[in-house]
């Protein structure tokens, strides 16, 4: 369905590297040589894990299994984190991104500088590359730079935008609904803020926009996503958290995947909130954006 995210592996390949080293090549260095798992290399393999941004309970879940069992060599330690990897990725959940044959509604969340209105903006364009009307919602309206910096993107991406400054956000997306209903709109990508000083604010105005939602059109929406920055690593999982309180997500997209070391952060989501990673960006172009692909991703980690 999705075949505009034309991935290709080499460029895949390219945007893990960092990742690939820090979470593979320097644990499978650290022990494959190794006749057996003695304590000593077992810590050190922890720390390494949890260095490169696995998180401290799935990086014990998976050094305890090694423990006291004879069935799993040093020398086959890539293939034990590769398997265990992909288990933990496809329990998250299906990572196909969610459509109707109607109206689709995406209500994209996440702080502020994680490149959420640069995604909201690729997703505009390549659906409008496969023939899509598409609306964008304007709700971050508190700051007057997210709305010009959507009012540019909707326009490169030849989408429409539906803006109201210093306006309540929740009667945007009001509006917004409205019209992508009365004039047929395929396509519905809500922007929202990202202010987390003041969670409090900020999730009785996600949960004031959710309601909206849930009211005019409960049988919409497709996903409810959280936009995280590769970079920002368990960061990212505590920026989860809050939102997941706030609303009831259905997924991430992970940006700024390109050259980042902590792209871990995509098992760490999975394993501890059961999200399933659905969008990674790997570069600036427009067409940087990508659908999520479990066995693509592991296999550019292990190649």
């Amino acid at each position: 369905m999705f075949n505009f995210f034309s991935n290709t592996f080499e460029n895949l390949k390219n945007a893990v590297s960092n990742t690939a080293k820090n979470l593979v090549g320097n644990v499978v260095d650290s022990v494959q040589e190794e006749e057996e798992f003695s304590e000593f290399v077992l810590e050190d393999m922890e720390d390494l894990l949890i260095g490169a941004d696995l998180g401290v309970n799935y990086a014990a879940e998976l050094v305890d299994k090694l423990r006291n069992q004879t069935k799993v060599k040093p020398s086959e330690v890539k293939q034990y984190l590769k398997n265990s990897f992909i288990k933990t990725l496809e329990d998250a959940g299906d990572t196909k991104l969610k459509m109707n044959d109607g109206l689709s509604i995406y209500f994209i969340t996440g702080v502020n500088g994680v490149g959420k209105t640069t995604l909201i903006g690729k997703l505009a364009y390549q659906f409008k590359q496969s023939g899509k009307r598409v609306l964008i919602a304007a709700a971050d309206t508190f700051r007057a730079a997210a709305e010009e910096q959507l009012n540019i993107w909707s326009d490169r991406a030849g989408a429409d935008i539906v803006r109201k400054d210093k306006g309540d956000p929740a009667a945007v997306v009001y509006e917004s609904i409205e019209k992508a209903k009365n004039e047929n709109y395929d396509i519905l990508l809500i922007d929202t803020a990202g202010r987390l000083q003041n969670k409090f604010n900020l999730m009785e105005e996600l949960s004031k926009i959710k309601a909206v939602i849930d009211k005019k059109a409960p049988d919409l929406l497709c996903e409810c996503m959280l936009v995280l920055d590769a970079n920002t690593g368990q960061n990212g999982l505590q920026q989860a958290k809050v939102f997941m309180e706030a609303v009831n997500l259905t997924s991430v997209a992970l940006t700024k995947l390109d050259g980042s070391a902590k792209g871990a952060i995509v098992l760490a989501v999975a394993k501890e909130l059961k999200l399933p990673v659905k969008l990674i960006g790997i570069g600036e172009k427009m067409e940087d954006l990508k659908e999520f692909i479990p066995n693509d991703f592991i296999n550019a980690l292990f190649e």
